[in-house]
């Protein structure tokens, strides 16, 4: 955890992540990250309307060195990986050979390595399966969490942060449309279905501009310059918390929280960021296009208003959501918004009526329209 003034450790968010057997803080050398800095509104009002440094140093890291590397993550995941040049990013996914959600990953590419920056605690599973995928391709997967950690900046202001660390020009991510279902082969570009711009920071690692701010990778031994040289610059701390408030008000799914066994991409709007749909054979690629060209998932994420909660305790990942006595769905990640209230992002049922009355445990909860 950074050392920062105020900051209250927390782990409560990331033991959240379903089927994960070490959470985040029991990672070799990674230590817990800050939930806030002693006032989460105030914080979570600073990601929405400037900046935040959020530490997110707990997340997993997966480095992959090698000539072949982009041609081979290109076959085994379902981002389009073969036109991805050096100094750009992405986001993958690893499915099941039934199209369900296994990793959840974000891209970046410097010309000699591509980091993969995962979910706190999934780190070996995804290497697990990289290393069981190598046969005789010229790549060397290894777990780089111990010694590089991820950084965001967060807000509509983080880019300008930047100067502060000489990187400057940071382009807005560039996302393809996703086609109507039965689109004729070869309509979409053979390139990542999102591009996110890439630039390298002068200390190693690189910043990484995504949808809600830019990330930074730097060497953990860099980590408190960096971290320093921000805030002697002006940009104030955000925790955890705050971090978590504004993915959930931007209905952005993450892996092992939002999901469960049965996640498809599609049930929880992955498709855009993380699949491309026109690309060679890969693992699960045919429930992805199956439900894609019928158009209908069997579920979707939605954001939930929880109403009537006799606790600030937010309900637990999995809590199940039911309607007339039937459960339709589950929670994945809740959290106190400072605008929204009481909020949470759930996976229902397709056809739960958009102006159903839920039940979240004994809490009321309506459909976000």
């Amino acid at each position: 955890m950074i050392d920062i003034a105020g900051a209250v450790a927390t782990d409560a968010i990331d033991d959240q992540t379903r089927d994960q057997p070490e959470p985040a803080h029991r990672t070799a050398g990674v230590g817990p990250v800050a939930a806030h800095y002693g006032d989460p509104m105030r914080e979570q009002r600073l990601l929405a309307t400037g900046v935040g440094l959020v530490d997110r140093s707990h997340r997993g890291v997966v480095a992959v060195p090698g000539e072949e590397r982009i041609g081979w993550l290109h076959t085994l995941t379902s981002q389009h990986l073969a036109a991805l040049a050096p100094w750009q990013g992405t986001e993958l996914l690893v499915l099941s050979p039934h199209g369900h959600v296994e990793q959840h990953a974000m891209v970046a590419d410097d010309g000699e390595t591509t980091w993969l920056d995962t979910e706190p605690g999934m780190t070996e599973g995804l290497l697990s399966y990289l290393e069981k995928m190598r046969f005789f391709s010229n790549v060397d997967p290894r777990d780089a969490t111990a010694d590089h950690a991820l950084l965001s900046l967060v807000g509509p202001e983080a880019p300008g942060a930047l100067d502060t660390l000489g990187v400057t020009g940071l382009a807005a991510p560039d996302v393809a449309a996703v086609p109507g279902p039965k689109f004729r082969s070869g309509e979409l570009p053979a390139r990542p279905s999102v591009v996110y711009d890439v630039k390298p920071l002068p200390i190693g690692g690189w910043a990484r501009r995504v949808a809600l701010g830019v990330d930074l990778l730097v060497p953990r031994a860099a980590m408190a310059g960096v971290v320093a040289e921000l805030r002697g610059a002006g940009v104030p701390a955000a925790g955890l918390w705050a971090y978590e408030a504004i993915r959930v008000a931007a209905k952005r799914a993450r892996a092992g929280v939002d999901t469960d066994h049965r996640t498809i991409p599609a049930e929880v709007d992955l498709i855009a960021p993380a699949v491309h749909l026109d690309k060679g054979c890969y693992r699960g690629q045919e429930t992805v296009a199956r439900v894609h060209n019928l158009g209908k998932p069997p579920r979707r994420l939605v954001l939930l208003h929880l109403d009537g909660v006799a606790s600030d305790q937010p309900p637990a990942a999995g809590t199940p959501v039911t309607l007339d006595g039937r459960t339709v769905g589950f929670v994945g990640t809740a959290v106190q918004h400072y605008e929204l209230g009481q909020v949470a992002l759930a996976v229902l049922k397709r056809n739960t009526p958009d102006d159903a009355r839920l039940l979240v445990g004994d809490s009321a909860a309506a459909i976000d329209m």
